[in-house]
């Protein structure tokens, strides 16, 4: 249809156009959802659809946006009248060519979803470049699937007779209107465009990715209906994919190093085609001494206990004075976790599994290291997850999760949802009860200031039913590193901004277990206190590659059924989700990349982290520095905090190089293979 030529003709057209395309895409996204009922329309409700929607809504915006981004330009630039029909008919060409494209794309993975299971990602171009077949393969699948071909060429023929074209008899002057008009609205429509292809306008949202589809799903299946496949092959472009490095067969490799835990329950893993752990796995190792010790401390704690778990931003190992006592005169900047340490359990070394906060989430709640990219980033946040909140939900827990940002943020909600926590609280929950300062409350740049929030957090326990699992991400002490303006002088100001913001979240927690202590469920709680990461760095053995992803991990219960003190070891926060599932008594398979800290003996822990393109390893006295390939270096990190003598040309050194292949080919495989989670047999 043509539109008749007015000073707001092409803005007008343009709206038009793009509101059709979203009509092409809600049908593509009906025709999915119809190719492949039987897997994702079985537990549908309007509830969910109508969620999904709001979803859906979000990511066809963003493809739209950035495949639209050319066409956009030729609608709103300001043209001379005589030259606007020729550039009009070919503005429509590049529409109907781009989206055209797409509505082919969705389709076609209507049934590639089949074998899959989620969306196509970039990963597709590498995956089957080197096979010779595919002509063939998509001929068949045309033919077997040809409606799918005429529900493709009538949605791009309708959306081509849709198509709104301004053009016609040019209208009376004044032009000089018409520019300014033009203008006015490309100049509006470039901001709105970022705010739409990034998913939000605030600084609180990062660009959304696929995993963000999972904060509209009950089912990690069922985020294909929420995204689109322009959105996931533009978002992961670029982005390494997870290659099977093959060091080593399948008996092999089982027989160093597994990620199923519970071997109790090793029948009905090998049914369901999981390997079992076997007793030459790494995490699988015991000394009959530490096991003695390790089955009292598991004996001695309650099954049905409470458990909290506090991720603090940015809260780095150095900054805590009572896990540096090594260090003359240094007193840190945490007084009250100093005092909390005095009472828990702790590690002689802990480190943290990535350098982000997009990393702490998979790293300490599924027990999910960063390798190559954070994995919120890449295609494997839309694989079924496992999680410490999905393990303790068949065991009847009630399981929440709280981050004072606004909803969505970083994606932890769509995380939190994915791995199984029931509830969400976030700075919306927060501004509702009215108990709190709602708004007054927000620091002005991230989330809701720690103490305030983990007021909320200690006082929204009561009204759970015991037993409960709860997590909390903090924010306060996060870039601009800035304090409430009441505090602006109560905390030492250190020699680095972060650390007067460590001594307000210090104070924080201080306020938080002052609270929580007088609550009925307190003494039947274990908490769980690390960080997602360091920051800034004063000391120069928290540089090295080893040494900045010291955080601590700290265990505190109130009843005392934990011993306290610094226990010889290395811990990870991988290792805190079997860790607390083996105090519970939990006896079902689950998938965990890290180890049961109190049931493998301390000179067999170990922890990894990746970094540059370098793999590291630290167990017993060494860390290894390995780049895929071959051994870059090894450090008696224990000896040589620094790093400063590499002993890989000395023999003989420990072989970690082949422990560490079968953590990254295990690792590898399973992101590949979607196989995060034990299936039910």
């Amino acid at each position: 249809m043509t539109l008749k030529r007015t000073i707001f003709s092409s803005p007008i057209a343009f709206v038009a156009n793009m509101a059709w395309a979203y009509v092409a895409y809600a049908l593509c996204r009906i025709i999915y959802l119809a190719e492949n009922w039987s897997v994702l329309g079985s537990n549908l409700s309007w509830t969910s659809v109508w969620e999904m929607m709001q979803g859906a809504w979000m990511f066809d915006t963003s493809a739209l946006l950035y495949t639209n981004a050319l066409y956009a330009l030729m609608m709103l630039v300001p043209l001379h009248y005589k030259e606007r029909d020729g550039w009009q008919h070919a503005a429509k060409a590049v529409f109907i060519a781009v989206n055209a494209l797409a509505i082919c794309i969705n389709l076609a993975d209507s049934v590639y979803f089949q074998y899959t299971g989620r969306r196509t990602t970039a990963t597709i171009f590498s995956e089957f470049s080197n096979e010779g077949n595919l002509g063939s393969i998509i001929s068949i699948e045309l033919l077997n699937h040809w409606y799918l071909v005429v529900a493709a060429i009538a949605l791009i023929y309708g959306l081509s007779k849709a198509y709104v074209l301004p053009v016609g008899k040019p209208w009376r002057r004044p032009f000089g209107l018409y520019y300014t008009i033009q203008t006015i609205c490309l100049a509006l429509f470039i901001p709105l465009c970022i705010c739409g292809m990034r998913g939000g306008a605030t600084t609180a949202v990062r660009p959304i990715t696929i995993s963000n589809a999972n904060q509209y799903v009950d089912r990690p299946a069922e985020a294909a209906l929420v995204l689109n496949t322009p959105f996931s092959l533009i978002r992961t472009l670029g982005k390494k994919p997870f290659v099977d490095p093959k060091y080593f067969d399948k008996e092999t490799l089982d027989s160093l190093y597994s990620p199923v835990h519970n071997a109790a329950a090793a029948t009905e893993v090998q049914e369901s085609g999981e390997p079992a752990n076997t007793p030459g796995a790494m995490q699988a190792g015991h000394s009959s001494e530490l096991l003695s010790e390790t089955s009292l401390l598991h004996s001695c704690t309650p099954e049905r206990k409470n458990i909290v778990i506090l991720i603090v931003e940015s809260f780095g190992r150095e900054y805590i004075g009572a896990l540096n006592r090594h260090i003359p005169g240094y007193q840190g900047y945490t007084p009250f976790v100093d005092s909390l340490i005095s009472q828990s359990l702790t590690w002689e070394y802990s480190y943290c599994n990535g350098r982000k906060s997009i990393d702490g989430m998979p790293s300490v709640l599924s027990s999910i290291p960063m390798f190559v990219e954070p994995f919120f980033l890449t295609p494997a946040s839309t694989n079924a997850l496992g999680g410490i909140a999905r393990e303790l939900g068949k065991d009847g827990y009630h399981t929440a999760f709280f981050h004072g940002a606004e909803n969505g943020s970083m994606g932890f909600q769509a995380f939190a949802r994915a791995t199984g926590f029931q509830e969400y609280y976030g700075r919306t929950e927060y501004n509702e009860d009215k108990r709190f300062g709602g708004d007054n409350d927000f620091d002005g740049t991230w989330a809701v200031w720690d103490e305030p929030f983990m007021q909320f957090y200690a006082q929204t326990m009561n009204d759970m039913k015991e037993p409960f699992l709860t997590a909390i991400f903090t924010a306060s002490s996060h870039h601009p590193f800035a304090v409430p303006e009441e505090y602006t002088d109560t905390f030492p100001k250190g020699d680095k901004p972060i650390h007067q913001c460590i001594g307000y979240t210090d104070h924080a927690l201080r306020r938080f277990f002052e609270t929580a202590s007088r609550q009925p469920w307190y003494k039947n709680t274990l908490f769980v206190l690390t960080a997602d990461h360091p920051n800034q760095s004063s000391l120069p053995e928290y540089q090295t590659a080893l040494g900045s992803f010291s955080v601590p991990i700290i265990l505190f219960d109130p009843s005392g059924a934990l011993p306290a003190g610094i226990q010889p070891g290395i811990a990870q926060q991988i290792d805190i989700m079997p860790t607390l599932l083996g105090l519970l008594g939990h006896d079902k398979p689950y998938v965990a990349f890290g180890i049961d800290l109190l049931d493998t003996p301390a000179e067999e822990t170990w922890a990894v982290s990746y970094q540059n393109d370098i793999y590291q390893l630290v167990k017993g006295n060494h860390l290894i520095l390995f780049d895929g390939q071959a051994t870059k270096a090894i450090y008696n990190f224990r000896e040589d905090p620094l790093l400063q003598h590499d002993l890989s040309g000395n023999a003989p050194q420990p072989n970690l190089e082949q422990e560490l292949k079968a953590i990254i080919q295990s690792y590898m495989q399973r992101m590949n293979g979607n196989q995060l989670i034990i299936k039910e047999p």
